[in-house]
């Protein structure tokens, strides 16, 4: 609220000012707002002009926009006509102006006593009786009481958090702060950055004849000092926690030995370029004293699990234990399956451990890992219980990280500090991610990673061609999928939906398994989804491994992790609903064979700008990295890589797309504080992370 005085309402029970400050600190809290700094940098989305005031007549004519009347309440009623509604008329020189409220309080109506004077801010709409506003900010003003002198900011807000109460806060907390710049002036000079204090006053109290398109869209220079500081303490975060983890040492995994060399001997398949490149700059890690922190990407079918193997024999060879964590039962299984059937033949003892196994076989495979026999284990977020102690964890390899939280990660990794590995040693960490990373991101949320990228596709792999389709064409759609089936192929039928939701209206798994099975009575037709019970999904899946089903119907349970190279032909229903980087994930389930694969893309029109963009992605390209730039465009960096669960500080100012030049300047000047200037790292991030530095750390 701007700096006027208020005549405050009266109030038949007065509040208890302490524990009012309490609920307020509480509901504060809640939008992580703790500190002074916290306060100082939640910064406004939007500003209201309340420096002038102008006749009701001239609001009048300024329709579409929001004007500031004041004047006299002449009249106030509560309605019940056609609802109950507080009606309240105020009138100036020029006229009357009638105020709506369709959601009040009954004390509301003591500040629209007759002969107060009301200065009201709205869109003036013409009604029935003349000029109105509806639900109109407002205040009660003696005659004569003075205008602000600049812009009133407009904050984020939770609920019980008012915009007067979040503004008293920001400006008490304004007061106490130390406004020492954590930066130093040669740096501020030689990038042209406006001083801290100057910024921040600026952006909480910008005065009226401020360009506001350049506050508006975050140009103004007081925002680039924003963006610099807050690229810039994430920057030093992730480089110093990288630094920390090379500080605290990890076991050196050196020997690649008969382990090694049979299992490569034993491929039916010799690695791509690609994968050799990426397999030697993990083999070098390994064998480093610090614990590798290393971020494996590459695109659907691109051959990371038989790198992921590779890296977990050369702990093997050097006596230690491997660990491989995926997010779900059936990409779990389907690493089993195909690890266990390389390393099985070479003796090494495979355990798996996941949730739905019984007590007993949970407590055999429990015994075989911490006894050592298990060389190799691989499981859900099981690994991570308490009831699981390793014997000589090695390595942890994380597939699909960012579906893990931060603690799930954390609490593997800390596994290593279990049996003979000593505490202040960590294992070495191999992150795999079929979702590309497009530079920009690798560049700020993953600073701290090395990242290899697989680019390249294993040869005799044939390209996918997709197929965007109305579903008022669904018959031919299963006609075509009746014809391919005949031929020998398989078929994905995937659905978003496992019962009906009057919401939404899509097409459930469920309705669609019957419908194709009365459409399709000569052929197997299976389901698949995530409420049913692991040992249903096992039987489903082993059907359709061995082509005993022909077409299987499916939620996105199998988005990642399923390889039946026969399936070549995919239907995604409502594909409008799904996220490109999810559309091609599921697309990454055919093509793995040598048959000419399709994918349809069935939708429901008409069909929102954000689908069209992502449908029309998906037919254009399929190349991984591609896609991840436009999704990036699409959804922005928190939902692309899930950071809200994740604990990933997300960025709150800097957009990365516009940016990109802070990012770069963010990253040299970082690199060189940390070379020749700890004392400003210190300050820079205690004044911007604070306890959050800690999330960045795994």
């Amino acid at each position: 609220m701007p700096a006027t005085k208020q005549v405050p309402a009266k109030s038949s029970k007065p509040a208890k000012p302490a524990k009012a400050a309490s609920r307020l600190e509480d509901r504060l809290a809640r939008l992580g707002l703790k500190s002074d700094m916290d306060l100082v940098l939640h910064l406004p989305m939007r500003y209201e002009d309340e420096t002038e005031v102008v006749e009701i007549r001239q609001a009048g004519f300024m329709s579409g926009s929001p004007a500031q009347v004041e004047g006299v309440v002449t009249a106030c009623d509560v309605q019940y006509r056609p609802r109950r509604q507080l009606v309240v008329t105020m009138e100036d020189a020029s006229g009357p102006l009638m105020m709506r409220f369709l959601n009040f309080y009954g004390s509301q109506t003591k500040q629209f006593t007759v002969g107060n004077r009301i200065r009201a801010r709205g869109e003036v709409r013409h009604g029935f009786f003349g000029p109105e506003m509806v639900h109109p900010n407002y205040k009660v003003v003696t005659e004569g009481a003075p205008l602000p002198d600049v812009l009133t900011p407009v904050y984020p807000a939770g609920e019980g958090v008012s915009q007067t109460s979040l503004r008293r806060a920001i400006a008490e907390a304004m007061a106490r702060l130390d406004w020492q710049d954590t930066l130093p002036p040669a740096m501020l000079e030689s990038l042209q950055l406006m001083p801290f204090e100057q910024a921040v006053r600026l952006l909480h109290n910008p005065p009226p004849d401020i360009d506001e398109s350049a506050l508006e869209d975050r140009s103004h220079p007081a925002w680039l000092r924003m963006k610099f500081d807050e690229l810039l303490a994430q920057q030093l975060s992730l480089k110093r926690a990288q630094d920390a983890r090379r500080a605290k040492g990890a076991v050196p995994l050196t020997v690649m030995g008969r382990l090694s060399d049979a299992f490569l001997a034993g491929l039916p398949f010799k690695l791509t370029g690609a994968q050799q490149r990426v397999l030697d700059e993990i083999r070098a890690d390994l064998r480093a004293s610090y614990p590798m922190q290393r971020l494996l990407q590459g695109d659907v079918g691109s051959g990371k699990t038989v790198v992921a193997a590779l890296a977990a024999t050369q702990a093997m060879d050097s006596g230690y234990q491997a660990a491989l964590m995926a997010p779900t039962e059936i990409l779990a299984e389907q690493h089993f399956r195909k690890i266990a059937a390389w390393m099985e033949p070479l003796g090494v003892k495979v355990a798996w451990l996941t949730g739905s196994l019984k007590k007993k076989e949970k407590q055999e495979a429990q015994a075989l890992i911490e006894s050592g026999e298990a060389q190799l284990v691989i499981g859900t977020h099981a690994l991570i219980q308490d009831a699981v102690q390793f014997s000589r964890l090695g390595l942890v390899i994380v597939d699909e990280q960012h579906r893990f939280g931060v603690g799930q990660r954390l609490a593997l990794r800390n596994k290593g500090k279990d049996g003979s590995v000593d505490d202040a040693t960590v294992p070495h960490q191999l992150m795999m991610s079929a979702t590309p990373i497009p530079r920009t991101l690798a560049m700020t949320y993953y600073a701290d990673l090395e990242v290899s990228v697989i680019d390249e596709l294993p040869p005799g792999r044939t390209p996918i061609v997709t197929r965007v389709i109305d579903q008022n064409r669904r018959d031919e759609v299963i006609a075509r999928v009746h014809a391919a089936a005949l031929e020998g192929r398989q078929v994905y039928w995937v659905c978003p939906l496992i019962e009906e939701s009057e919401a939404l209206q899509l097409q459930t798994a469920t309705d669609t398994h019957a419908t194709l099975t009365e459409a399709l009575p000569d052929l197997n037709v299976g389901l698949v989804h995530g409420r049913m019970k692991p040992a249903e999904k096992q039987a489903v899946m082993e059907s359709f491994i061995r082509a005993d089903t022909q077409v299987l119907v499916a939620t996105t349970v199998i988005e990642v992790g399923v390889d039946v190279p026969n399936a070549s032909l995919m239907v995604i229903e409502h594909a409008e609903r799904f996220g490109l980087s999810q559309l091609h994930q599921l697309r990454g389930r055919v093509g793995r064979g040598s048959a000419a694969s399709v994918c349809v893309l069935l939708y429901q029109s008409p069909l929102g700008q954000v689908a069209r963009q992502r449908l029309g992605t998906m037919r254009e390209t399929t190349d991984g990295f591609e896609i991840a730039r436009r999704d990036l465009e699409i959804r922005g960096p928190g939902e692309f890589l899930g950071a809200r669960q994740s604990g990933q500080a997300l960025l709150r100012f800097a957009d990365l797309e516009t940016d990109q030049w802070l990012v770069e300047e963010a990253r040299n000047q970082a690199q060189r504080l940390l070379r020749e200037d700890l004392a400003t790292v210190a300050a820079h991030l205690a004044r911007w992370l604070g306890s959050k530095e800690d999330y960045l750390r795994v």
